[in-house]
């Protein structure tokens, strides 16, 4: 799936332009759950139907097998489920908060992840991972902390369900991080894995529509072309860029470029819809941004996963 060799001299900028270019379709994820007039989870479940139906075709075009062993399959469809999780808390925080200050606290992963390798894995707690945190929970007060007896409770609300966010893709990465430390012979290929768990997260999601009675409707062309843009571009086409540009390069330049996705999205938010930005937001998000890239790029003793 990954291409290995890097012989060129061109080879680390072909792939810093592959994952970079993977960060910014990603980046548009959020502006496409805010621009369809659906729910919350329903958008998500379109993502992944269209986003594992694309996938399924590229799997069938590379004739990889798509069977996965008992083992295999019982992590990718944990994997599912995680990021059935996932997808419904952010998108809840993404039209409490936008997409711009859901995407960051979506991306403090790199803190919980970070945690989880210190009490459990015995993992170093570098001083670039100590400072990130710091700075990162600064950041964000900053942006919301400073006004937060002012802000309306579903703000709040999404807030929380941004770091909730977090949580559960932590979760989804140590899992998916199982499945590629299965053995060879049962260790299913990156997009095998993708498909299966687009497909058991749009299961997971579009059982929670029902339950919420959000309805499958999709109310006009717009909002069709809306949704499949998101599993074409958010689900398919990013994360395949990302993953041909991701063992290309050194874990410093890989933070920095991943760090285009939470930087455009709160771009987008503020041109597309008018998020109200003070200079103290800026220097919070800043701050937060930074302590992100400093938690990505930490060196720790087990292998970092790659969003």
């Amino acid at each position: 799936m990954i291409p290995q060799s890097n012989s060129s001299p061109a080879a680390p900028r072909l792939a810093a332009l592959k994952v970079a270019a993977g960060a910014v379709c990603i980046s548009f994820a959020a502006v496409f759950v805010k621009l369809a007039h659906v729910g919350p989870t329903a958008a998500g479940f379109y993502r992944m139907l269209f986003g594992g139906a694309s996938l399924l075709v590229v799997l069938l075009v590379r004739r990889e097998r798509l069977r996965l062993s008992g083992a295999a399959l019982g992590l990718a469809a944990a994997c599912g489920v995680l990021f059935a999780l996932d997808l419904a808390f952010w998108h809840q925080s993404i039209h409490y908060v936008g997409p711009g200050l859901a995407t960051i606290l979506a991306n403090f992963q790199v803190f919980f992840m970070a945690i989880v390798g210190v009490a459990f894995l015995r993992e170093r707690l570098s001083w670039r991972l100590l400072v990130g945190i710091v700075a990162a929970f600064a950041g964000m007060y900053l942006v919301v902390g400073v006004t937060w007896a002012e802000l309306a409770a579903t703000y709040k609300w999404g807030i929380l369900l941004g770091l909730i966010t977090a949580v559960c893709y932590t979760a989804y990465l140590l899992t998916l991080r199982r499945v590629r430390r299965l053995p060879a012979v049962s260790r299913p290929t990156p997009v095998a894995t993708i498909v299966v768990v687009s497909f058991v997260s749009a299961g997971c999601l579009a059982a929670v529509v029902a339950l919420r009675g959000e309805g499958f409707g999709i109310p006009e062309g717009g909002t069709a072309v809306t949704l499949v843009a998101y599993g074409l571009v958010g689900q398919v086409l990013g994360w395949v860029l990302i993953s041909w540009g991701v063992q290309g390069l050194e874990a410093s330049r890989l933070g920095l470029l991943l760090l285009l996705q939470p930087s455009l999205a709160f771009v987008w938010d503020m041109l597309f819809f008018g998020r109200p930005t003070t200079a103290l937001d800026i220097v919070g998000v800043a701050l937060a941004l930074a302590a992100i890239y400093l938690g990505a790029t930490a060196r720790r003793s087990s292998s970092n996963v790659s969003r």
